[in-house]
């Protein structure tokens, strides 16, 4: 499936594919050899060693590491994805795209016949909705006109110099993906979610991560139903973020950081000081503003769906 997409990808200049084994004793090593005979990408691969339990965050970073030490410096730019997905045609040529007005790119994960996993398909679309209303109320320049709320590692662009920068994946068993663009942001760089990066993975039931997306598929088949983030805590977030956004040049000001302060309920001298520590507002927004107050408990997804309706539907109201 990878193999075969990357062998179509739709892009003149130069493409390097690295591959980590993470243990693998499943043949993928010697089908991977035989492809790099006749590939027309260079593909490069590196067989680790069996430690202890699948590790997502050891072998995205290890693949990457690869990537750079393959680049002229810290020129070029990484994706990133799995070996049970295929990108889109025009994938590097998309990222490339965005990493023009952004530092750090997630791109839209499609589901192979997803539309056969009702609630997974309502939890995405739940999130998608939650992710826009966010954007409505902190807008940023370097976000996608159609966004999404993916952050999964199966599609995501990112310059050399940035990656570098931020300290690359943590080497965690799951959820490094996440981390990691929190982590970019925290560090003021810009973080877009562009569904025009499209990469299509697989709907197995059985993966090698720990709460991963296998995991999260055969939990929804037992017949339970999820419980999500809550909209209003989201929703304070967000504008908490938007303010203290917008702050950020006049953090100087006492009363600029009176205002933020009561906002968000911290104290002037707590805020001055994240402040002086971040490089740009973005990345004051991102740390400055704490979990809200009482930090609301997940959900059910149903309540959920309900309440962002109202949200929604409240500031459609207030627009026209």
């Amino acid at each position: 499936m990878l193999l075969a997409a990357l062998a179509g990808l739709d892009f003149p200049g130069r493409v390097e594919t690295c591959f980590y084994l993470d243990g693998c004793d499943d043949g993928s090593e010697a089908l991977l050899r035989s492809a790099a005979a006749t590939s027309r990408w260079p593909i490069h691969v590196t067989a680790g060693a069996r430690q202890g339990g699948a590790n997502a965050g050891r072998a995205r970073r290890a693949a990457l590491a690869e990537g750079i030490a393959r680049l002229d410096g810290a020129a070029g730019s990484l994706f990133t994805t799995d070996a049970d997905s295929a990108p889109a045609r025009d994938w590097i040529a998309a990222g490339d795209a965005a990493l023009r007005v952004a530092d750090v790119v997630a791109g839209r994960i499609v589901r192979h016949n997803g539309a056969a996993d009702l609630v997974q398909s309502r939890i995405e679309l739940y999130y998608d909705r939650l992710h826009a209303y966010r954007r409505r109320i902190d807008p940023v320049a370097w976000e996608a006109t159609d966004s999404h709320h993916c952050g999964g590692g199966a599609n995501i662009a990112v310059g050399a110099a940035t990656y570098l920068a931020v300290g690359g994946f943590r080497p965690l068993p799951h959820a490094e993906d996440a981390t990691f663009l929190d982590d970019a942001a925290r560090a003021g760089f810009r973080v877009r979610r562009d569904a025009a990066l499209v990469v299509e993975t697989s709907s197995r039931r059985i993966g090698r991560a720990a709460h991963g997306l296998a995991d999260a598929l055969r939990w929804l088949d037992s017949g339970e139903l999820p419980e999500v983030a809550h909209p209003h805590a989201v929703v304070w977030q967000a504008r908490g973020q938007a303010h203290a956004r917008a702050a950020f040049a006049t953090i100087d000001t006492p009363a600029s950081r009176t205002a933020l302060g009561m906002s968000i309920g911290l104290t002037e001298d707590h805020i001055l000081g994240v402040a002086r520590d971040c490089p740009n507002a973005e990345a004051f927004a991102m740390r400055v503003v704490p979990a809200p107050p009482g930090d609301p408990a997940p959900v059910p997804l149903g309540v959920a769906e309900t309440v962002l309706a109202e949200l929604e539907a409240i500031r459609c109201e207030a627009a026209a």
